[in-house]
């Protein structure tokens, strides 16, 4: 059984239209995924998801509902296959075929965990031909964005807070397997009216984050980010052109980013800093974060080694050692933390110790 719907490429899934993801460059979306940028072309992508009979995967569990979204002319087509028995899997399976075979890649929330490997077993269990393609998994880059401001990281909890998009009587996925198996035994269809709403409002979405994120790492500033959002576009940036990540990552201390965030970003901007051997903004960075109300050993530890190996500036360095020790034994750092600055202290003390005596002649 298959359901079949089309939208403008133009519509809006809560504040986003759909056919930002379709004009996304293609080294945008490389940022994105770990797969790099995609080869083909982007209109020729499949948004995925599946509704399985259980979450923890293995060969005995199935896709029994199966979602996928790809552009046809000037329309974002949604179809949703559905198997109205488990004897019904060859015809489902035979029915994606040609569409994943046809695509130069998926993109998919959380799918390389989940929904990709099991209908790879699926495919594998019916002598079927798993199609390789390219892959963004969208979890892995909202994470990146959002992951240490979020309590969840769920496509729902993402589609209320960045989309703009609150779903209306939506059933929780962990409800759906009950309620497949429930439609198995007693053939009443009514409930699963919810699941492929559901899965509708789960495809949609993923075209809809991916033309958010695109527009994000693209033009930033005309998508009103917070702070802690271009320390996100940072972290998505790093790997992919690490001189315009450490730039967001100096955007999002301008910007006002407070607490740990921050802190955990200075010290990332002065190891950036270091290593170009800018010195003067390294040190600035890591005193900055001494004045932590919460201790953390790193900056005190860089700070003496820089005193000590390159300033050559034996007695600041030990100071900046005794400076740490006090404040770690004040908080209660761990042994592991006072026992180095310890040995670190004894070794300052005693070549201070070697350059006050005098030379015997």
């Amino acid at each position: 059984m298959t359901v079949r719907q089309e939208f403008a490429l133009d519509h809006r899934h809560g504040g986003v239209e759909l056919t930002g993801a379709l004009a996304a460059a293609p080294e945008l979306l490389g940022v994105l995924s770990h797969d790099g940028a995609p080869a083909g072309d982007i209109r020729s992508l499949l948004f995925l998801d599946t509704e399985t009979t259980g979450l923890a995967g293995g060969t005995g569990t199935y896709a029994f509902l199966v979602g996928v979204g790809r552009v046809e002319g000037d329309r974002f087509v949604l179809q949703q296959f559905f198997m109205r028995d488990l004897d019904e899997e060859p015809a489902l399976l035979a029915a994606i075929e040609p569409l994943m075979a046809d695509a130069h890649g998926f993109v998919t929330y959380n799918g390389s965990g989940f929904d990709l490997p099991l209908l790879e077993t699926r495919f594998i269990l019916a002598r079927r031909r798993w199609p390789e393609r390219w892959h963004l998994d969208l979890l892995r880059p909202v994470r990146r964005m959002w992951g240490t401001r979020l309590q969840d990281c769920r496509l729902a909890t993402i589609e209320s807070r960045v989309l703009g998009l609150e779903r209306e009587d939506d059933v929780p996925g962990a409800f759906i397997p009950a309620l497949y198996f429930d439609y198995l035994r007693r053939r009443q269809p009514g409930a699963l009216r919810r699941v492929f709403s559901h899965n509708r409002a789960d495809v949609l979405s993923l075209a809809a984050l991916t033309a958010w994120l695109a527009r994000a790492l693209d033009r930033p500033h005309d998508c009103e980010l917070a702070p802690h959002e271009y320390a996100g576009l940072a972290r998505l940036w790093a790997r992919a052109d690490p001189e315009r990540g450490y730039a967001y990552y100096r955007r999002a201390v301008e910007a006002g980013l407070s607490g740990l965030e921050a802190e955990r970003v200075r010290l990332t901007l002065a190891t950036w800093e270091k290593r170009q051997a800018r010195w003067a903004a390294a040190l600035a960075l890591w005193e900055t974060v001494t004045e932590s109300p919460v201790f953390d050993p790193r900056p005190w530890e860089e700070l003496a080694k820089f005193y000590e190996h390159r300033a050559r500036d034996l007695a600041t360095a030990r100071n900046m050692v005794l400076r740490a020790l006090a404040r770690g034994r004040a908080e209660r750092a761990s042994a592991r933390v006072l026992d180095s600055f310890d040995y670190r202290l004894a070794r300052l003390t005693r070549r201070l110790a070697r350059e006050e005596v005098p030379e015997l002649r």
